[in-house]
Protein backbone atom coordinates (compact mmCIF):
# COMPACT_ATOMS: atom_id res chain seq x y z
CA UNK A 1 0.00 0.00 0.00
CA UNK A 2 1.47 3.42 -0.98
CA UNK A 3 1.49 6.29 0.85
CA UNK A 4 -1.47 8.19 -1.53
CA UNK A 5 -3.86 5.39 -0.73
CA UNK A 6 -2.82 4.85 3.25
CA UNK A 7 -3.94 8.69 3.92
CA UNK A 8 -7.27 7.83 3.61
CA UNK A 9 -7.36 4.25 5.72
CA UNK A 10 -5.39 5.89 8.46
CA UNK A 11 -8.42 9.07 8.79
CA UNK A 12 -11.15 6.55 8.33
CA UNK A 13 -9.46 3.82 11.65
CA UNK A 14 -9.10 7.62 13.45
CA UNK A 15 -12.36 8.76 12.37
CA UNK A 16 -13.77 5.42 13.78
CA UNK A 17 -11.72 5.01 16.72
CA UNK A 18 -12.74 8.27 17.99
CA UNK A 19 -16.05 7.38 17.75
CA UNK A 20 -15.92 4.14 19.59
CA UNK A 21 -14.04 6.88 22.08
CA UNK A 22 -16.64 9.40 22.08
CA UNK A 23 -19.86 6.83 22.57
CA UNK A 24 -19.70 6.69 26.99
CA UNK A 25 -19.34 10.61 26.62
CA UNK A 26 -22.47 10.89 24.36
CA UNK A 27 -24.41 8.21 26.33
CA UNK A 28 -23.42 10.22 29.45
CA UNK A 29 -24.81 13.56 28.13
CA UNK A 30 -27.90 11.78 26.22
CA UNK A 31 -28.90 10.24 29.08
CA UNK A 32 -27.47 13.08 32.14
CA UNK A 33 -30.27 15.53 30.03
CA UNK A 34 -33.78 13.13 30.24
CA UNK A 35 -36.07 13.83 32.84
CA UNK A 36 -36.61 11.62 35.48
CA UNK A 37 -39.91 10.67 34.19
CA UNK A 38 -38.68 10.17 30.56
CA UNK A 39 -35.40 7.82 31.39
CA UNK A 40 -36.26 4.33 30.07
CA UNK A 41 -33.13 1.70 30.26
CA UNK A 42 -34.77 0.41 26.78
CA UNK A 43 -34.21 3.61 25.37
CA UNK A 44 -30.83 4.63 26.35
CA UNK A 45 -29.38 5.34 23.21
CA UNK A 46 -32.39 8.43 21.99
CA UNK A 47 -32.24 11.42 22.94
CA UNK A 48 -35.67 12.87 25.00
CA UNK A 49 -36.29 16.47 25.91
CA UNK A 50 -33.89 18.43 27.78
CA UNK A 51 -33.78 18.69 31.22
CA UNK A 52 -29.78 18.54 32.05
CA UNK A 53 -29.60 21.77 34.26
CA UNK A 54 -32.57 20.89 36.10
CA UNK A 55 -30.74 17.77 36.90
CA UNK A 56 -27.22 19.75 37.86
CA UNK A 57 -29.19 21.73 40.29
CA UNK A 58 -31.29 18.43 42.15
CA UNK A 59 -27.71 16.44 42.06
CA UNK A 60 -26.15 20.19 43.70
CA UNK A 61 -28.93 20.22 46.61
CA UNK A 62 -29.35 16.34 47.08
CA UNK A 63 -25.43 15.85 47.01
CA UNK A 64 -24.67 18.69 48.88
CA UNK A 65 -22.08 19.00 46.18
CA UNK A 66 -21.61 23.05 47.14
CA UNK A 67 -20.29 22.30 50.71
CA UNK A 68 -17.56 20.09 49.39
CA UNK A 69 -16.36 21.92 46.56
CA UNK A 70 -14.75 24.36 48.32
CA UNK A 71 -12.07 21.72 50.14
CA UNK A 72 -12.17 19.85 46.97
CA UNK A 73 -10.14 23.29 44.96
CA UNK A 74 -8.17 23.64 48.66
CA UNK A 75 -6.92 20.00 48.23
CA UNK A 76 -6.80 19.91 44.11
CA UNK A 77 -4.48 23.18 44.56
CA UNK A 78 -2.51 23.24 47.84
CA UNK A 79 -1.39 19.67 47.55
CA UNK A 80 -0.31 19.59 44.04
CA UNK A 81 2.01 22.76 44.53
CA UNK A 82 3.36 21.51 47.70
CA UNK A 83 4.27 18.24 45.83
CA UNK A 84 5.65 19.75 43.00
CA UNK A 85 7.95 21.87 44.82
CA UNK A 86 9.29 19.08 47.34
CA UNK A 87 9.86 16.73 43.84
CA UNK A 88 11.70 20.13 42.42
CA UNK A 89 13.93 20.02 45.20
CA UNK A 90 14.37 16.36 45.49
CA UNK A 91 15.58 16.28 41.70
CA UNK A 92 17.57 19.22 42.19
CA UNK A 93 19.13 17.78 45.35
CA UNK A 94 19.68 13.96 43.55
CA UNK A 95 21.15 15.67 40.43
CA UNK A 96 22.49 18.86 40.47
CA UNK A 97 23.54 19.19 44.14
CA UNK A 98 24.93 15.54 43.66
CA UNK A 99 23.94 14.65 46.89
CA UNK A 100 25.38 11.70 48.78
CA UNK A 101 23.45 7.97 47.87
CA UNK A 102 21.12 10.15 45.85
CA UNK A 103 20.28 6.68 44.20
CA UNK A 104 19.01 5.37 47.13
CA UNK A 105 17.09 8.55 48.12
CA UNK A 106 15.74 8.14 45.21
CA UNK A 107 14.07 5.09 44.92
CA UNK A 108 12.89 5.80 48.66
CA UNK A 109 10.91 8.02 47.78
CA UNK A 110 9.58 6.48 44.46
CA UNK A 111 9.46 3.49 46.40
CA UNK A 112 6.03 4.88 47.81
CA UNK A 113 4.37 4.35 44.50
CA UNK A 114 5.28 0.22 44.89
CA UNK A 115 2.38 -1.01 47.12
CA UNK A 116 -1.39 -0.04 46.45
CA UNK A 117 -3.33 2.06 47.81
CA UNK A 118 -5.62 -0.38 49.21
CA UNK A 119 -2.86 -1.72 51.27
CA UNK A 120 -2.32 1.61 53.75
CA UNK A 121 -5.02 2.47 54.30
CA UNK A 122 -5.86 0.63 57.28
CA UNK A 123 -2.39 2.21 58.59
CA UNK A 124 -3.27 5.38 57.32
CA UNK A 125 -6.76 5.40 58.99
CA UNK A 126 -5.45 4.24 62.28
CA UNK A 127 -2.83 7.19 62.29
CA UNK A 128 -4.76 9.80 61.66
CA UNK A 129 -7.42 8.86 64.58
CA UNK A 130 -4.61 8.79 67.23
CA UNK A 131 -2.82 12.08 65.80
CA UNK A 132 -5.92 14.13 65.74
CA UNK A 133 -5.82 14.48 61.60
CA UNK A 134 -8.78 12.47 60.44
CA UNK A 135 -11.80 14.63 58.82
CA UNK A 136 -9.34 17.70 59.28
CA UNK A 137 -8.77 19.52 55.91
CA UNK A 138 -5.07 19.61 57.17
CA UNK A 139 -4.75 15.75 57.59
CA UNK A 140 -6.36 15.81 53.70
CA UNK A 141 -3.62 18.24 52.46
CA UNK A 142 -1.28 16.12 53.94
CA UNK A 143 -1.92 12.66 52.15
CA UNK A 144 -2.52 13.69 48.99
CA UNK A 145 0.85 15.72 49.07
CA UNK A 146 1.95 12.52 50.21
CA UNK A 147 0.79 10.57 47.57
CA UNK A 148 1.73 12.96 44.76
CA UNK A 149 5.50 13.48 45.65
CA UNK A 150 7.11 10.68 44.16
CA UNK A 151 5.72 10.95 40.67
CA UNK A 152 6.87 14.72 40.89
CA UNK A 153 10.35 13.48 42.00
CA UNK A 154 10.35 10.73 39.53
CA UNK A 155 9.22 13.47 36.32
CA UNK A 156 12.07 16.49 38.10
CA UNK A 157 15.05 14.44 38.04
CA UNK A 158 14.54 13.62 34.84
CA UNK A 159 14.05 16.90 33.84
CA UNK A 160 17.24 18.28 35.82
CA UNK A 161 19.48 15.46 34.14
CA UNK A 162 18.40 16.75 30.39
CA UNK A 163 20.05 20.33 31.95
CA UNK A 164 23.76 20.89 31.26
CA UNK A 165 26.03 20.45 34.15
CA UNK A 166 27.64 23.86 32.95
CA UNK A 167 24.76 25.86 34.09
CA UNK A 168 24.88 25.16 37.76
CA UNK A 169 28.59 25.54 37.47
CA UNK A 170 28.47 28.90 35.74
CA UNK A 171 25.55 29.93 38.47
CA UNK A 172 28.18 29.39 40.72
CA UNK A 173 30.93 31.31 39.59
CA UNK A 174 28.47 34.31 39.41
CA UNK A 175 28.11 33.74 42.80
CA UNK A 176 24.52 31.88 43.10
CA UNK A 177 23.92 30.22 46.69
CA UNK A 178 22.30 26.28 46.04
CA UNK A 179 18.95 28.23 46.96
CA UNK A 180 18.97 30.90 45.18
CA UNK A 181 20.34 28.97 41.86
CA UNK A 182 17.01 26.70 42.57
CA UNK A 183 14.99 29.40 42.71
CA UNK A 184 16.06 31.95 39.89
CA UNK A 185 17.57 29.46 37.39
CA UNK A 186 16.27 26.09 37.73
CA UNK A 187 12.49 26.39 38.73
CA UNK A 188 11.82 28.85 35.91
CA UNK A 189 13.88 26.44 33.19
CA UNK A 190 11.35 23.46 34.53
CA UNK A 191 8.23 25.48 34.27
CA UNK A 192 6.41 23.43 31.52
CA UNK A 193 6.88 20.58 33.47
CA UNK A 194 5.89 21.87 36.57
CA UNK A 195 2.89 22.88 35.18
CA UNK A 196 2.27 19.16 33.66
CA UNK A 197 2.96 17.39 36.89
CA UNK A 198 -0.12 20.01 38.89
CA UNK A 199 -2.28 19.32 36.43
CA UNK A 200 -2.36 15.64 36.10
CA UNK A 201 -1.95 15.94 40.53
CA UNK A 202 -4.92 18.03 40.30
CA UNK A 203 -6.75 15.96 38.52
CA UNK A 204 -5.61 12.72 40.70
CA UNK A 205 -6.90 14.62 44.18
CA UNK A 206 -9.77 16.27 42.13
CA UNK A 207 -11.23 12.69 41.19
CA UNK A 208 -10.21 10.46 44.07
CA UNK A 209 -12.56 8.76 45.82
CA UNK A 210 -10.76 6.41 48.25
CA UNK A 211 -8.59 8.37 50.30
CA UNK A 212 -11.73 11.16 50.87
CA UNK A 213 -14.62 7.83 51.69
CA UNK A 214 -11.25 6.73 54.54
CA UNK A 215 -10.12 9.94 56.59
CA UNK A 216 -12.95 12.09 55.62
CA UNK A 217 -16.38 11.71 57.49
CA UNK A 218 -17.81 16.02 57.65
CA UNK A 219 -19.51 17.95 54.30
CA UNK A 220 -16.68 20.45 55.10
CA UNK A 221 -14.08 18.39 54.86
CA UNK A 222 -15.02 15.57 51.96
CA UNK A 223 -13.96 15.96 48.67
CA UNK A 224 -16.62 16.35 46.02
CA UNK A 225 -16.39 12.70 44.84
CA UNK A 226 -16.98 10.71 48.07
CA UNK A 227 -19.97 13.47 47.88
CA UNK A 228 -21.31 12.48 44.89
CA UNK A 229 -21.53 8.79 45.90
CA UNK A 230 -24.36 9.75 48.22
CA UNK A 231 -26.69 9.90 45.49
CA UNK A 232 -25.99 6.00 44.13
CA UNK A 233 -27.38 5.39 48.27
CA UNK A 234 -29.89 2.42 47.79
CA UNK A 235 -32.02 3.58 49.98
CA UNK A 236 -33.19 7.20 48.68
CA UNK A 237 -30.71 7.82 45.99
CA UNK A 238 -31.63 9.86 43.21
CA UNK A 239 -32.81 8.57 39.52
CA UNK A 240 -30.25 7.87 36.97
CA UNK A 241 -30.25 11.06 35.04
CA UNK A 242 -29.75 13.24 38.11
CA UNK A 243 -26.83 10.90 38.87
CA UNK A 244 -25.35 11.24 35.53
CA UNK A 245 -26.17 14.58 35.74
CA UNK A 246 -23.99 15.18 39.17
CA UNK A 247 -21.06 12.59 37.01
CA UNK A 248 -21.12 15.36 34.36
CA UNK A 249 -21.38 18.45 36.62
CA UNK A 250 -18.19 17.28 39.14
CA UNK A 251 -16.24 16.68 35.52
CA UNK A 252 -16.23 19.69 33.85
CA UNK A 253 -13.40 21.62 36.12
CA UNK A 254 -10.61 18.79 35.53
CA UNK A 255 -11.96 19.33 31.40
CA UNK A 256 -11.63 23.09 31.71
CA UNK A 257 -8.44 22.80 33.44
CA UNK A 258 -6.76 20.42 30.48
CA UNK A 259 -8.06 22.75 28.27
CA UNK A 260 -6.92 26.08 29.29
CA UNK A 261 -3.73 24.62 30.09
CA UNK A 262 -3.16 22.47 26.67
CA UNK A 263 0.18 23.91 25.83
CA UNK A 264 2.15 23.44 28.60
CA UNK A 265 0.97 20.17 29.67
CA UNK A 266 1.53 18.98 25.75
CA UNK A 267 5.31 20.84 26.33
CA UNK A 268 5.68 19.08 29.85
CA UNK A 269 5.37 16.11 28.79
CA UNK A 270 8.08 16.17 26.25
CA UNK A 271 10.65 18.00 28.26
CA UNK A 272 9.49 15.98 31.25
CA UNK A 273 10.10 12.59 29.29
CA UNK A 274 7.14 11.15 31.15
Amino acid sequence: MNKTSSGPVRTAVLVVLGLIWLTPLYLLIVNASKSVDGYDAATVWEPSGFSLFGNFAEAWDKAALGDTLVATTLYSVVSPILAVLIGAAAGYAIVVLRLRYGFLWFVVIFGGTIFPLQMVLMPLFSGYADTGLYDTRTGMIIVYTAISVPFSAFVMRNFFTGIARSVFEAAIVDGGGMFRIFRSIYLPMAGSALAAIFILQATFVWNDLLLGLTLSQSESVRPIMPALTGLQSTYGGAALPTVLAGGLLVSLPTVILFLAAQRFFSRGLALGQF
